[in-house]
């Protein structure tokens, strides 16, 4: 009751405050030489409850005070040589936290962020030795179904057609009974982001890609159809599709540090043209 007597006068002397020419902050709590303000206390969302009000405004309270009271105690307590240190690790943090926030607007404001296709192409081929896949990868199309799916003979004939129609007509069929349905007809993905579907594993992964175009396997309630349009195998090269949001990423990359390194030699430069930077001769 107290605790909300003096939030109620708090809040009121806030309102007076308000309509003054020359406002005063109101100090609500004290830690040894630290205050606490009312206007350091975080606003509540509209609707809490006066209780809860109330419990809110004195948990960040005592935990304002348990922060200062350790800071000060801290204080008086730590080494000179510790003082140093953390002065030194204030002094580091501040200069780089400043020139990251400086890197970044200048950026934002004059590095060219645009990336052709053209661009990543010639960096693909320029570079197709890097990109060896580390793993086998398809085009294929995963189906799902439980054993007393209707016209199951239809949805195999359907998933082995490349015809788009029937495609069209598979995907309509298998968003009324399929359990899953993954089509990954137009998109490269790893192999194992299908295997790992299927309820037994696949001994021999590159002899599976040879030798199969379409597979079929059951457990005790369900029914898998796989179709593989294309499949590429681990240490081929990486088709570009698979690679280009990589490629776009180390294009930019290549361009930021090339950006913040002429930023940083043209300031130094422009310091030596001007005087401003000097090496004494002691």
């Amino acid at each position: 009751m107290r605790l909300l007597t003096l939030l109620v006068i708090i809040a009121f002397a806030a309102g007076c405050d308000k309509r003054s020419s020359s406002p005063k902050r109101i100090a609500v709590a004290r830690a040894g030489d630290a205050v606490l303000y009312l206007d350091q206390i975080p606003k509540l969302q509209s609707g809490t409850t006066t209780a809860d009000s109330s419990a809110i405004v004195q948990d960040y309270i005592n935990k304002w005070a348990k922060k200062e009271l350790m800071f000060q105690k801290a204080e008086e307590n730590l080494s000179p040589e510790l003082k140093e240190e953390i002065d030194s690790q204030l002094e580091d943090t501040r200069s780089n936290l400043t020139i990251y926030q400086y890197q970044r607007q200048m950026m934002l404001e004059k590095m060219d962020t645009i990336i052709s296709d053209a661009e990543m192409e010639n960096y693909y081929f320029s570079n197709s030795q890097s990109f060896t896949l580390g793993y086998h990868i398809v085009k294929a199309l995963f189906i799902k179904l439980p054993f007393e799916t209707p016209n199951l003979s239809r949805i195999r004939m359907l998933s082995r057609s490349n015809e788009q129609k029937d495609l069209q007509e598979l995907e309509s069929i298998c968003y009324q009974f399929a359990d899953r349905f993954e089509d990954f007809n137009e998109k490269w993905v790893p192999l194992d982001r299908i295997s790992i579907e299927l309820p037994y594993e696949i001994n021999n992964e590159e002899y599976f890609l040879r030798r199969t175009t379409f597979y079929e396997t059951t457990d005790s309630i369900d029914r898998y159809f796989v179709k593989i349009r294309d499949y590429k195998l681990k240490s081929a090269t990486a088709p570009f599709e698979y690679v280009r949001e990589d490629i776009r990423r180390m294009i930019w990359n290549t361009r930021r540090l090339e950006f913040i390194q002429n930023l940083e030699n043209g300031i130094y430069n422009n310091a030596i043209e001007e005087n401003r930077f000097t090496i004494f001769n002691n």
